[in-house]
């Protein structure tokens, strides 16, 4: 039986979304995933998602694979684009704001009248037990710790947006050999959860440049949950101010923590680009 998927991509980060309301598992395995996000023999992608049916109240629920089939607890990029997704199935601009059930909590993306989507991701984690990391006791904060990765030592600030971040702040985003450092980083010991790991240029306060590795699909043009973390990592160790943009490769995320309740607020754009068959 054919299934049907349609591509989108939220600043060059693309996916695979696939329309799963008719069951609560994903029709899709995570192997079949793999071959799926393939760039030479599949569809070509950075992770499948499946707009699956809500729970405890929520409008839908969000589960996504990764290209290596690893299964994340939450995507920032990959939920605008589900977001979009979900708009273009009910074929209705009425509404505008849903309650995604992720792994990482319920997440509410807001489409605007402008064609942003507008996230709010919820409240930074910031405890060693929470991110998971041995680089600090379980209840202390990880802000500016040295780690050894790459016969290099790194300070380092971590952060969870339900999702393991680590964070480190250089003088040129370009001069990093994210092939090599990225993994390294990925696969450290003192992250049990493997991780994120963001490499950040500070421009301005309220402006930075980042490149990312992301867990399970390794260099990719935008990372919007590492968008967030990189702010956070910023106001803790007196880098950025509360709103900032964020420059990924693929383009710009407006970012604010909130001061007064303490929210990440996450903008962006989310694009449908082809949709298509998969046939088995």
């Amino acid at each position: 039986m054919p299934i049907e998927f349609t591509k989108y991509h939220g600043l060059g980060n693309d996916f695979i979304l696939i329309d799963n309301r008719h069951s609560s598992e994903p029709v899709v395995t995570p192997e079949q995933a793999v071959v799926l996000c393939d760039r030479h023999f599949g569809i070509g992608a950075d992770g499948v998602i499946f707009a699956l049916p809500g729970q405890n109240g929520t409008d839908y629920t969000m589960r996504i694979f990764n290209s290596d089939g690893s299964e994340p607890e939450m995507c920032g990029n990959g939920i605008r684009c589900l977001a979009k997704f979900i708009a273009d199935l009910e074929g209705s601009e009425a509404k505008t704001l849903y309650r995604i059930h992720t792994a990482a909590g319920v997440i509410s993306p807001e489409l605007r009248s402008d064609g942003q989507v507008k996230v709010d991701m919820g409240v930074p984690r910031l405890l060693a037990a929470e991110i998971p990391t041995t680089l600090a006791p379980p209840d202390a904060k990880v802000i500016d710790v040295a780690i050894a990765v790459a016969d290099k030592s790194w300070s380092v600030t971590c952060v969870s947006m339900g999702n393991p971040h680590c964070i480190t702040f250089v003088d040129d985003v370009s001069a990093i050999d994210l092939e090599t450092v990225g993994p390294q980083f990925e696969h450290h010991p003192a992250f049990p959860q493997r991780t994120n790991t963001e490499f950040i240029q500070v421009i301005r306060s309220d402006y930075v440049k980042m490149r990312v590795w992301e867990r399970g699909a390794g260099v990719t043009l935008a990372c919007g949950t590492g968008a967030c973390a990189t702010v956070v990592a910023g106001v803790l160790t007196g880098k950025c101010d509360r709103t900032t943009a964020v420059e990924l490769p693929g383009g710009v995320l407006q970012i604010e923590w909130s001061e007064v309740s303490g929210r990440i607020y996450m903008t962006g754009p989310a694009q449908r680009v082809f949709t298509g068959l998969i046939s088995h």
